[in-house]
């Protein structure tokens, strides 16, 4: 399984609607960001690690909040940026599993590469997640056509007749 660490204000700052949106919410940016990455990661199969910072936060903890099994949102404790919370993850498992690094840091995609991560901008990653909602939205609509629900489906061969004399008598 590809496990994804995204730098979530990096990601926010760089994809169009969710920079308009955080111009009068940065909340309801992030909320939007979720429900995205949600969608994304459990079509895919992947496991997503959102991270925020919050090193500028005085006296904050490191808190995680766990959307499903395929999302994890992670604020980082007071005095730690995403960067560095998610160098320290692709250092401890780099080379074990496959990870994708988020982020249009460009120093930052340079440490995670060397330590065995895949990089990808922000913006390679917002076309991607386009790409791929667009997909789920068509195979949504394939399912639907296949699953039309007419009255012809729903009732008898006798009243449908009944029905079809009224109809042409009028």
């Amino acid at each position: 399984m590809r496990h994804i660490f995204i730098d979530g204000y990096n990601v926010v700052n760089s994809w169009p609607e969710l920079s308009e949106i955080k111009n009068y919410s940065l909340e309801s940016s992030r909320q939007k960001l979720i429900e995205v990455l949600q969608n994304y990661a459990s079509y895919k199969g992947y496991k997503i690690f959102l991270v925020f910072d919050a090193h500028m936060v005085p006296k904050s903890m490191e808190k995680r909040e766990r959307y499903g099994d395929s999302l994890v949102v992670i604020f980082t404790k007071e005095g730690e940026t995403a960067d560095s919370f998610i160098e320290r993850k692709v250092n401890n498992s780099g080379r074990k599993m496959e990870i994708c690094v988020v982020t249009s840091d460009a120093l930052e995609q340079q440490l995670v590469f060397q330590r065995g991560a895949i990089r990808m901008s922000s913006l390679e990653f917002y076309y991607e997640v386009i790409s791929t909602n667009q997909r789920i939205n068509t195979k949504i609509e394939k399912n639907e056509v296949k699953k039309r629900n007419t009255i012809e489906d729903r009732i008898t061969g006798e009243i449908l007749e009944k029905l079809e004399k009224i109809r042409k008598s009028n």
